[in-house]
C-alpha cells in the first residue's frame, strides 16, 4: 500500500517550528493535513504550545529537528509531546530528522557529561513511546533509548543523485573522512560500486575541535573524490578536500546528510578544493545559505513519510532499506 492511502483517521501528523517546509512536504506526501497547533514564544523567551483539535486516541506524529538553536528546538519539541500526552494521545512518535546533541555521545576528557543520553532521557519523561531519526553521529546512541528508536540513513537518498551524475570506477572514489565514518561509506560502496578511500585525521583540543589530515589511504591520482559525512557545522571538512587535491585529485564533491551551516562555514565551503555540496533538507536550508548553487539540497521526505506511514500500520521499517539492497541496523 502507498504511503499517501488509508493513514486512517486516528493519524495526525504535527509539525514545530524549525522545519516547516519539510513537514509540510511529508503532509502532501501522505496525503494528509497538518495537525493544527499554535505555537508562541512569551517575551521571556518561554515557549507556548496549544493544540486547536483533539488527539484524544490518536497516533501522533511531531516533525521537529533540533538543530540550531538547539536548546530552543529542543524544547519546543519537549513542550509539544507534554502537551500532546496530557491531551491523551494514544501513541507519540518524535520524528527528529537532525538529532541535536548526538556528537556528545561519550567522554572525550573528564567531568565532561554524555549529553545525548540525556536528550534521550528528556523525550522519554516528556512522553514519547517512539522517537525516529536519520543518519545519528553515532548509531550506539539507539541504546540510550529505553522506548523504540528508528534509525533511518540517507544513503540512498543521496546515492542516487550520484548515481544520475554518471560517476563510475574509473573516475571516482568514496572518500571515508575519518575512521568513524567508514562504515557509513560502505553503504555508498555497495550501491555506487566505487572503491574507497581513507583519511586519518588527528583531533585535538577540548572536545576535538582541532583537526589536522595525518594521511590520505588510497589511489586519488586524477579522480573525482566524493566525501561521505554526518553533518557540516563549520565546514572544516574543507581540509580534507584539500588534502586530496594536494595528492592530485580534482576538487571534491561533499556528500552530507544534515547542513548545519554555522559560524564561517561560507567562506570555507566556497574553497575551490571543493566542487559541489550535496546534503539534504533535514534541516532548513535557505536560498542565502546555497552559496550560489554550490550547495544542493535534496528532500528527505519521501523516506520519511514512507516510513510514518509504515510505523502507523505497524509494518516492517527495515524493509524500506532491505528493499533497496541496504543493509542498515534500524
Amino acid at each position: 500500500m502507498s504511503p499517501d492511502r488509508g493513514m486512517g483517521s486516528d493519524f495526525r501528523l504535527f509539525s514545530g517550528r524549525a522545519n516547516s517546509e519539510l513537514s509540510k512536504e511529508i503532509a502532501a506526501i501522505l496525503g494528509v493535513k497538518l495537525g493544527k497547533v499554535k505555537i508562541s514564544t512569551f517575551p521571556n523567551s518561554e515557549v507556548h504550545v496549544q493544540l486547536e483539535e483533539s488527539v484524544r486516541g490518536a497516533d501522533i506524529f511531531i516533525v521537529q529537528p533540533t538543530g540550531p538553536p538547539a536548546n530552543e528546538n529542543l524544547m519546543e519539541l519537549l513542550i509539544m509531546i507534554d502537551a500532546c500526552t496530557r491531551a491523551s494521545a494514544h501513541q507519540i512518535t518524535a520524528v527528529i530528522p537532525y538529532f541535536g546533541y548526538g556528537r556528545q555521545d561519550h567522554k572525550s576528557t573528564g567531568r565532561e557529561p554524555i549529553s545525548a543520553k540525556l536528550v534521550a532521557d528528556l523525550l522519554t519523561a516528556a512522553g514519547a513511546d517512539r522517537v525516529i531519526a536519520i543518519d545519528l553521529h553515532a548509531s550506539q546512541i539507539q541504546g540510550f533509548f529505553s522506548i523504540p528508536m528508528d534509525h533511518l540513513t540517507s544513503t540512498s537518498t543521496i546515492a542516487s543523485y550520484f548515481k544520475g551524475k554518471g560517476m563510475s570506477n574509473g573516475n571516482a572514489v568514496l572518500v571515508s573522512p575519518d575512521v568513524g565514518r567508514a562504515k557509513l561509506t560502505e553503504k555508498y560502496v555497495d550501491i555506487l560500486d566505487l572503491p574507497m578511500v581513507l583519511i586519518h585525521k588527528r583531533r585535538t583540543g577540548v572536545g576535538g575541535h582541532d583537526v589536522r589530515v595525518v594521511e590520505v589511504v588510497g589511489d586519488v591520482q586524477g579522480k573525482i573524490p566524493i566525501i561521505i559525512d554526518d553533518e557540516i557545522a563549520s565546514g572544516s571538512i574543507y581540509q580534507q578536500a584539500e588534502a586530496l587535491v594536494e595528492r592530485g585529485s580534482q576538487p571534491a564533491f561533499i556528500a552530507v546528510t544534515h547542513p548545519v551551516f554555522v559560524g564561517g562555514y561560507a567562506a570555507r565551503l566556497m574553497n575551490p578544493a571543493i566542487q559541489e555540496v550535496v546534503v539534504t533538507n533535514t534541516l532548513e536550508v535557505p536560498e542565502e545559505k546555497r552559496l550560489d548553487g554550490k550547495v544542493t539540497v535534496l528532500s528527505i521526505a519521501p523516506l520519511l513519510a514512507k516510513v510514518i506511514a509504515r510505523v502507523h500500520r505497524n509494518e516492517s521499517v527495515s524493509k524500506v532499506f532491505s528493499d533497496e539492497n541496504i543493509v542498515f541496523p534500524v
